[in-house]
């Protein structure tokens, strides 16, 4: 089942400045197989490794994953992108996992790679296993970052979020309530909804706010319409023939026990845990992020 834990708003694309001036001045729009186009970014430069595409997380989110590129773009080219209809993409489905994969190889295929690195978070870290899966011989490595792994993980999420989330529930069922919401407010609901995604939700509203004041709609279609079951995971993993870590911070809601249980079914993976991290483990600790990536995507060399 697909990270389901979203805010609601409208399927809508809005302009933010702010945003623009962080993203779109390296922005492409890349075409599909069948026209439709996906936002893209590329940062780092040619090595002697294999080029990486990082793929964000949702379903429904637009790409937020800048921060994490920095830490390995001096060794390959790193690719990220907007999901079919999501942040800046063209609007529209189909919402599918197969489209979705075979969007990502459409990717590979337009910037006329044999090979890349694929390192996916949060849904997109399924995703990311999906493709390897696939296109085991278009995938150099694959990096599973802070995803939901199988197993009943749902259930101590809610009450992990419902814990962390006690100091302000009351604000947050209030601006919920609200059919209506001014730009603050919207910002505000979106930062105290994914404060508890941090180890420490007091220090998470404000760790949240660059990804809540970005003024795009969160594509709600999407969200509901992308989904996986355990069977396909077991699957996916069973076939998987890269180099595969997986990382995952030790203080996510969605528990690590998930995660490593997915692990153990992925022939090779290396699980590495994050300590005093939560579900954007490159935020709370770069280095320890860092390191398991950069060796992953050195693992092998192109050519």
């Amino acid at each position: 089942m697909a990270d389901n834990s979203l805010p609601s708003t409208t399927d809508t694309h809005r302009d933010h400045p702010a945003a623009t001036a962080t993203y779109a001045r390296a922005m492409r729009l890349t075409p599909m197989p069948d026209g439709h186009r996906l936002a893209t970014w590329t940062t780092g430069s040619p090595g002697a490794h294999p080029p990486v595409v990082l793929v964000h997380g949702g379903p429904g989110l637009w790409d937020y994953l800048a921060p994490l590129a920095a830490l390995i773009d001096d060794l390959t080219l790193v690719h990220r992108y907007d999901q079919r209809g999501c942040g800046r993409s063209d609007i529209g489905g189909p919402y599918s996992m197969s489209q979705y994969v075979a969007d990502l190889d459409a990717l590979r295929a337009a910037a006329g790679y044999d090979r890349w690195t694929v390192i996916g978070h949060s849904f997109g870290a399924t995703l990311a296993l999906a493709y390897a899966s696939g296109h085991p011989s278009h995938t150099a490595g694959l990096g599973y970052v802070s995803g939901v792994g199988i197993g009943d993980w749902q259930t101590p999420f809610m009450r992990e979020r419902a814990r962390r989330g006690r100091p302000f529930a009351a604000r947050l069922g209030d601006l919920e309530e609200r059919t209506v919401r001014t730009a603050a407010e919207e910002t505000e609901w979106r930062q105290l909804h994914w404060a508890t995604d941090y180890a420490d939700a007091t220090q998470g509203i404000e760790l949240a706010r660059p990804m809540a004041e970005v003024d795009l709609a969160i594509n709600t279609r999407a969200n509901k319409a992308l989904t996986f079951t355990d069977e396909d995971c077991v699957a996916w993993a069973a076939s998987v023939t890269c180099p595969v870590t997986f990382i995952h911070g030790t203080e996510d809601p969605r528990p690590l026990d998930n995660a490593r249980q997915l692990a153990d079914a992925t022939r090779g993976a290396q699980l590495r845990p994050v300590r005093r991290a939560g579900h954007l483990p490159w935020i709370e600790q770069p280095d320890e992020v860092a390191a398991p990536l950069r060796t992953l995507v050195t693992a092998t060399h192109d050519g």
